[in-house]
């Protein structure tokens, strides 16, 4: 196959004006390898894409490695200062960056906007953090002696992204590892490849600008040439992976071995307590939008529903009658809230998962059922589905995370069987309740609460800040990106002793004479 990129692809790259930048050429060059991609919308190819070979990726890392040893040299302050002109630079062309997404991935118009908004946000939190890569001193227990904590860059710094966030995830990683001192080498999914494309080429051009080629790079290609090379590379001292739980064991796995750091940001089945004392009216919006949003593909997605037994049938009826009026269809249409799947696999995911839960007693409520929607040719549409758990409360396929717009619904009768409910699977990622029962929502937040890296009140499973810190525990991985803290991981701590007086003294009362 020639290597291209479609017509539509050609002119959002065009206003742009990425046509003739590194990584864009290099996709279009005749290469031994190719990958087509798709439209989950209808089916039409959009590029078909030269992947790397083992040459040109040594190549990658080569010029990554020279780009940070120069990179660290620069004051944090000034690298901040980059940074800044990234997300004004990705500022300009939000429009045609979410439509990117919106292309290769299914999102609605809307939410392609905001996963571009994402990253403007996160490139105006890391210009603030970068006067603020604080480091700690304390006391010594030795008379004319002084202990600080200082924070150095750590090196390249590889990224793994999945097809669901195409643009935000890596921006999480990208933009704090370079004010942190870091390059960035990105292994975008072969699902979403265009949007990283993209992404990496505003960023590029703009670090080239700056005196600084090679601060941004990107590397693709199949797991056996590219992935496996990549994540056991030692000149990658971490590598921050998002995806599915399967993929994160693999890496965590192989960087292990090596000694390096993961970071990791894994599976997730969200789950939402409803008291009866909640406010419907702020819960049942949020729900259905943590439940049906981006087609059900969240890591965050609400994928269990845990009401008091006392007003389960009337919660059910309210999530009947508003799923009943979300519009499937184009995403490139404004109103359409539901876009398609990813591909045909993840329609038999969905489909294997609602014949497994009938299977086990599960009653559907609505949805359920591949759709086509009027005006569109091919794409992979599902109908949002609503599932009720028997009498027993058991329904085993709940346990597993199904990357499509299934709920689950339960009942409970006391908050402390909620938080068990909630706590009772394998991932750990988002979880929320919904009660204005405040002795109820402070033991959701309580040590002995959720067991989840993000527990919300009154507030949905999806949606999360910028400036909180991102990332759950368990199978979900324990990595934390975006704010907060999370700029540690990007960075190497070290402890300095500074003596400044003329008699050597040791540490814990040692002589030695």
């Amino acid at each position: 196959m020639t290597p291209t990129y479609s017509p539509a692809v050609t002119e959002i790259f065009q206003r742009m004006n990425i046509l003739r930048e590194r990584d864009v050429v290099a996709r279009m060059q005749p290469g031994a390898a190719t990958a087509s991609v798709t439209s989950p919308i209808d089916g039409a190819p959009l590029a078909t894409l030269t992947l790397d070979s083992v040459e040109r990726y040594e190549d990658v890392l080569a010029r990554s490695v020279k780009a940070f040893d120069a990179w660290r040299r620069v004051p944090a302050p000034e690298r901040g200062l980059l940074v800044r002109a990234i997300g004004e630079e990705v500022r300009k062309h939000k429009a045609d960056l979410g439509r990117i997404v919106s292309l290769e991935v299914g999102k609605s118009i809307s939410e392609g906007q905001g996963e571009v908004q994402e990253t403007i946000d996160i490139a105006d939190f890391a210009l603030g953090l970068s006067r603020q890569l604080y480091g700690l001193t304390m006391p010594s227990e030795r008379r004319n002696y002084r202990i600080q904590e200082q924070w150095h860059p750590l090196g390249p710094i590889g990224v793994i992204s999945a097809f669901n966030f195409p643009n935000a995830v890596w921006a999480w990683n990208a933009m704090l590892a370079a004010v942190c001192g870091d390059s960035v080498v990105w292994k975008p999914s072969l699902l979403a490849p265009l949007t990283a494309i993209a992404t990496n080429a505003l960023a590029a051009r703009v670090a080239a600008a700056a005196g600084h080629p090679d601060l941004f790079t990107i590397v693709m290609g199949p797991d056996d040439v590219i992935g496996e090379r990549f994540i056991a590379d030692k000149r990658l001292p971490l590598i921050s992976a998002t995806g599915s739980t399967r993929m994160g064991r693999r890496v965590g796995e192989v960087v292990g071995k090596r000694l390096g750091r993961s970071l990791l940001e894994l599976g997730g089945n969200g789950a939402v307590i409803v008291d009866k004392s909640a406010d419907l009216a702020v819960a049942i919006p949020s729900i259905v939008f943590g439940a049906a949003g981006t087609a059900g593909q969240r890591c965050t997605t609400t994928r269990r529903l845990i009401v008091h037994e006392e007003i389960v049938d009337g919660v059910c009826d309210r999530l009947v009658r508003a799923y009943k009026q979300l519009r499937i269809g184009n995403p490139l249409i404004e109103g359409n809230l539901v876009g398609p799947l990813i591909n045909k696999r993840a329609v038999d995911g969905y489909l294997h998962a609602i014949g497994e839960a009938k299977k086990q007693g599960g009653t559907v409520l609505v949805g359920g059922e591949v759709v086509k929607p009027a005006g569109v040719d091919g794409g992979h549409y599902v109908q949002p589905c609503i599932i009720r758990a028997p009498a027993s409360n058991v329904l085993d396929i709940a346990r597993e995370e199904t990357f499509a717009p299934i709920l689950y619904v339960f009942t409970y009768k006391s908050v402390e069987q909620a938080i068990a409910m909630n706590n009772a699977v394998d991932q750990g990622l988002s979880s929320a309740i919904f009660s204005t029962d405040v002795r109820q929502t402070e033991l959701f937040l309580s040590g002995v609460g959720s067991d989840c890296g993000i527990a919300n009140v009154n507030a949905g499973t999806s949606g999360a800040e910028i400036g909180g810190a991102f990332g759950g525990e368990k199978d979900t991985g324990g990595g934390r990106e975006s704010g907060s803290d999370s700029w540690k991981a990007y960075m190497r701590r070290q402890t300095n002793c500074i003596h400044y007086g003329s008699t050597v003294v040791l540490a814990q009362g040692i002589r030695f004479d």
